[in-house]
């Protein structure tokens, strides 16, 4: 628990809804915007304000949800003191000094993917948050997913996973390389599924059409000796969001786009979680099935489970120490591409 200090959520209650707001509009922000709205047409929340340095933007967006625009953070936190939780969603070199004001100001936080742009800035996120006791959450989306979900609890020990997240090129996230754009989702989920310490990472990656890497593929091998390899890419000509991983005597794999599980079972090796089959195999031997998935969109997910914790004073779903591990393995990663880089001399250097 998060103890008592709550100077603007004393009276948080199932009776009243919270007053939330969002910084920076962009793609993201938008989204999150939305959403809160659809949770104060249920009565949940209220939408006080949105804020962006792009004024313009934050008028149309304050036009399309009903609610009022901000120049600036300490402009919102002077004229609605109100304000009680609020997603972050600016660029991430802004997270630590746009999360630290609102911390300081007794505000609860959801900060966008990565938490931070060092590891320094993230260990001064888990300072604020301890030392002003506010729930802070890491924007992970993919925990959130419905296949990620249905998945858990048929983990057992996996030993081996080819990951795949490719997008189509877009200039909307380019202050970071595609590594802590596209695949730290990945990279969160499998650091939950496997619960193992890093032993060694193999990493390439270029440039395509920006400064920044834009394609990288990654093996990480873990002390427990699951092998994962990763494939992440900003500049293909098609989407695809795809983790399969295998375990003893089960083949999973998860379409985060489709939201949908396949298991293949060999023999009696299914652990009893598992749901009934979907169709007969080929082999009689393999057994496949489809565990139960409640549908869910993963952003109301992720804000529903922000907003519980706020009301709790509890600890997030996902927290800046989950962020911090994402972010730790995501610069290692970085750290190997620049070193490769500089061994064959191309690239980054």
């Amino acid at each position: 628990m998060l103890g008592n200090f709550c100077p603007r959520g004393s009276h948080l209650s199932t009776e009243f809804p919270i007053n939330v707001a969002v910084i920076g509009v962009g793609a993201f922000g938008r989204n999150h915007a939305r959403v809160y709205r659809q949770l104060q047409q249920a009565g949940s929340v209220r939408l006080v304000g949105v804020v962006d340095p792009n004024t313009a933007r934050a008028d149309a967006i304050a036009r399309e949800f009903e609610c009022k625009a901000f120049g600036s953070v300490e402009q919102m936190l002077t004229t609605h003191s109100e304000v009680q939780a609020v997603s972050v969603a600016v660029p991430t070199v802004l997270h630590l000094e746009v999360a630290r004001t609102l911390m300081k100001n007794g505000v609860d936080v959801l900060i966008e993917k990565p938490v931070a742009a060092t590891l320094a800035e993230a260990d001064e996120l888990l300072h604020l948050a301890a030392q002003h006791k506010r729930v802070a959450q890491v924007g992970h989306l993919e925990r959130f997913n419905p296949a990620v979900r249905a998945t858990l609890p048929l983990i057992n020990q996996p030993m081996f996973f080819e990951v795949h997240r490719l997008s189509v090129f877009s200039p909307r996230a380019l202050d970071v390389d595609v590594v802590l754009d596209l695949m730290i989702h990945d990279l969160d989920v499998v650091l939950t599924f496997v619960k193992s310490a890093v032993k060694e990472i193999r990493a390439v990656g270029l440039p395509i059409l920006s400064g920044k890497v834009d394609i990288a593929n990654v093996r990480v091998e873990f002390e427990s000796g699951c092998v994962a390899n990763f494939t992440a890419s900003r500049v293909s000509t098609e989407r695809v969001r795809k983790l399969r991983f295998f375990q003893a005597g089960q083949y999973i794999s998860i379409d985060y786009g489709r939201q949908d599980v396949l298991v293949f079972t060999v023999g009696g090796a299914a652990d009893g979680n598992q749901a009934a089959p979907a169709q007969a195999s080929v082999n009689p031997e393999i057994e496949m099935s489809r565990p139960a998935i409640t549908a869910e969109e993963p952003l109301l997910a992720e804000i529903k489970a922000f907003l519980q914790a706020v009301r709790e004073r509890s600890r997030p779903a996902v927290s800046i120490e989950d962020g911090r591990r994402a972010l730790e393995l995501g610069l290692a990663i970085l750290g190997e591409i620049g070193q490769h880089a500089r061994r064959i001399g191309v690239g980054r250097g």
